[in-house]
């Protein structure tokens, strides 16, 4: 496999991230047309990475399959053309020099980007982080609402938020404040018990001084009405790694206790809650689950890696093996055999109920 450096010359002008896949001929002596791959691609010999993402590709597929479902009954097409998108994210993915290669949907709600997502953040702020000598964590919340307050909910929060910071930082440009530096993401619950949506703030800062002033400006900010003193959250962070993880994390549950009790308390298996999902996943459309502020990250080239592919191998994912499957071969590339548990959860836990 080698590194290309005129695209143009190659391609006659067109462009491809997997670029012009096809055979000269059928039969045992055919043979393939170069591919150019996108990326540094993934190491086969990382079996556990490679397992993880075949269960979150059997998990994405069926659950995507039910949001279909929903946004055909309210008539969204293009959210239903959104969902077939992920559906076929990384249905099929390329074997060359010991590394798999393919095509992303980039979509929040496919588990496998999102992953994916999660990593590359988790990489690129854990230097900063690490750094800072007694950061501390904060929950920020707002009184739960009904599916049809959603949005404008997560609006008016974001909009507090940001006039905080902002006012923060032209105190501090005076002179007069301190600095804020952090990291927030938004995050949304569903609560099957009562039907409502309980959207919240996970931040880290850098300092207890600049977590104590936040969640004393959100409670001003937000008033009684609209957010409690008990339902906010604050406390200095013990393990940096796994508050950087929490902040990190998806913008909703997909697996949902239907009792909302913790996991240490649970008597059933989870549901998943597709409606409530779809009503979340559409909330957030438009706005930045993740943001860093208070700070720069050091500059990084944007330039990515592309390949010409001479000698590779074609996998195709199969939903009813649950992995991909060499197309010339018929080798399967993870092994990978969901629990009994999961496989009842996606065949008997999905939950349609209008919330």
């Amino acid at each position: 496999m080698q590194q290309v450096s005129n695209f143009d010359a190659l391609t006659g002008g067109q462009f491809n991230t997997l670029a012009q896949i096809g055979t000269n001929c059928k039969g045992k002596h055919s043979q393939k047309m170069p591919i150019i791959v996108k990326g540094e691609g993934t190491d086969k010999s990382n079996s556990r990475a490679i397992l993880r993402r075949a269960k979150s590709k059997v998990i994405t597929q069926k659950v995507i399959l039910s949001l279909i479902e929903v946004a055909k009954e309210r008539n969204e097409l293009n959210r239903v053309k959104a969902y077939w998108n992920t559906y076929h994210c990384q249905n099929r993915i390329f074997e060359a020099d010991d590394k798999l290669f393919g095509n992303y949907c980039k979509n929040r709600f496919c588990t496998i980007c999102a992953g994916i997502r999660k990593a590359e953040i988790i990489n690129k702020y854990w230097p900063i982080i690490s750094e800072w000598k007694e950061p501390y964590f904060l929950t920020l919340t707002a009184k739960s609402v009904p599916a049809n307050k959603l949005k404008s909910r997560m609006q008016r929060m974001l909009l507090s938020l940001k006039k905080i910071l902002n006012r923060n930082k032209k105190r501090y440009m005076r002179g007069k404040g301190i600095k804020f530096e952090g990291i927030r993401s938004l995050e949304c619950n569903f609560n099957p018990v009562q039907r409502w949506y309980n959207p919240h703030f996970h931040i880290i800062v850098s300092t207890k001084e600049a977590a104590e002033l936040i969640l004393k400006e959100w409670l001003i900010q937000c008033t009684p009405k609209f957010a409690l003193i008990d339902g906010q959250k604050i406390r200095k962070v013990e393990d940096k790694v796994h508050d950087l993880i929490e902040v990190v994390k998806y913008g909703s549950k997909i697996f949902t206790d239907p009792t909302m009790k913790k996991r240490a308390k649970r008597t059933v298996a989870p549901y998943i809650y597709v409606s409530a999902f779809h009503n979340i996943i559409w909330a957030m459309s438009g706005h930045r689950i993740f943001e860093r502020f208070g700070f720069n990250l050091p500059p990084r080239t944007k330039e990515t890696k592309m390949t010409l592919a001479i000698e590779y191998e074609q996998l195709k994912f199969a939903p009813e093996l649950f992995d991909w499957v060499n197309e010339e071969t018929a080798e399967l590339l993870s092994g990978y055999q969901p629990t009994g548990e999961l496989l009842s959860i996606l065949r008997d836990n999905i939950n349609f109920d209008l919330q």
